[in-house]
């Protein structure tokens, strides 16, 4: 990634005892030479006293921003706060100053980062609301980032995090015969949503796309709406996507960390065994899209059940019972698979056929006494 350097300290003088002659480290894939002398008097490689001043000097690329002569000053007035750190330890904090003069890190970030012993960099600047620049450049500062951190850059004010979102419990005792047996391990797994997937703040959600990829209706427009113009960019560079496959890319402006598109069946000639295999292939490789980023909270909409025609009470039993055998395998992958429904209809749907693929302890075992 090009950084953007916003630098220029100058002549830095520090009365440094050490052997050490001369530190020189040249940054070139940022444009920025650092050099290191030692003051006059100490002693020098060769046993000869140096007798020139000590300068820490940072050229810094022509087109970069320079830093002030507070700026610097409160930096060397941070460098030598301890003043019987050893001088190993005051060449480490100008290495750390250098550096992140070069990384083009922040005023404080720097301060602090000379007392926490960390320096973090990102790009100077992070534009989710124009078409220009490099879509490779925001997401990777964007990715760098925590959720704190990312959270300045959502396109949204009244996002919705994962502890809002309340686990789905079943209701124990269910008198209708379930699919599959009761997996304990998969408690607090799953939730049920009622509301707009683009607010949801979790590690992915899962776009209902069309082959290009590029945007479209339904979900999927409202989500390049949602993330801005650098979502298309990226998804430009997948080069679509087949029925059934799934490809990741960054969130960018929405609260979600990632976006993972996949391409549901249409269905709108009947339901049969392809579009049957086609959208459990939906819902399975996005899971292994989002295990594969480390993304642990993943949220579905409902796939093919618009305009492509599939019927929804056909749709819900093939997303959860692949959900369902994935989380069997890999339960301790992910923390939170949502459904997000968005017409009321579809909820009932959920509420009715959830106890069916994640069914509660028989009655008689919740209520039975442990003596």
């Amino acid at each position: 990634m090009a950084l953007q350097i916003s630098a220029l300290f100058s002549y830095i003088r520090a009365p440094l005892c050490t052997a050490l002659h001369r530190v020189r480290a040249d940054f070139q894939g940022a444009g920025v030479k650092f050099k290191y002398s030692a003051p006059p008097g100490s002693p020098q490689l060769g046993g000869k006293p140096a007798t020139s001043p000590a300068r820490v000097h940072i050229n810094a690329a022509p087109r970069a921003e320079k830093f002030s002569t507070t700026t610097a000053a409160a930096l060397w007035r941070s460098c030598r706060g301890n003043a019987s750190s050893s001088p190993r330890g005051r060449i480490a904090r100008l290495g750390k100053v250098a550096l992140g003069t070069a990384l083009g890190v922040s005023t404080v970030a720097l301060v602090q980062s000379l007392h926490t012993g960390t320096v973090t960099a990102m790009a100077a600047k992070v534009n989710l609301n124009s078409a220009e620049g490099d879509w490779k450049e925001n997401k990777d500062s964007l990715l760098s980032l925590s959720v704190k951190d990312r959270r300045q850059h959502y396109r949204t004010s009244d996002f919705v995090p994962l502890d809002d979102i309340s686990v789905w419990t079943p209701t124990a005792g269910a008198s209708e015969k379930t699919l599959y047996p009761r997996n304990e391990k998969l408690d607090q797994k799953i939730s049920l949503y009622s509301g707009d997937i683009t607010k949801l703040e979790i590690d992915a959600i899962v776009n209902a796309a069309n082959k290009s990829l590029l945007g479209g209706g339904g979900v999927d427009g409202a989500i390049h709406r949602a993330a801005g113009p650098m979502l298309k960019k990226e998804c430009a560079s997948l080069r679509g996507c087949d029925t059934g496959e799934a490809k990741i890319s960054c969130g960018y402006g929405l609260p979600a960390k990632y976006v993972i598109h996949t391409v549901g069946p249409i269905a709108q000639g009947g339901v049969g065994e392809e579009e049957k295999e086609a959208l459990r292939s939906c819902y399975k490789n996005s899971l292994r899209a989002a295990t594969t980023n480390s993304a642990r909270s993943v949220a579905f909409p409902c796939i093919s059940t618009g305009i492509y025609g599939y019927p929804p009470e056909q749709a819900v039993h093939e997303a959860l019972a692949t959900v369902r055998e994935y989380l069997d395998e890999h339960h301790n992958k992910l923390d939170r698979v949502i459904f997000c429904v968005f017409l009321p209809m579809d909820k009932e749907l959920y509420m009715k056929t959830l106890p069916l693929y994640f069914p509660a302890a028989p009655k008689d075992v919740t209520v039975k006494s442990k003596l």
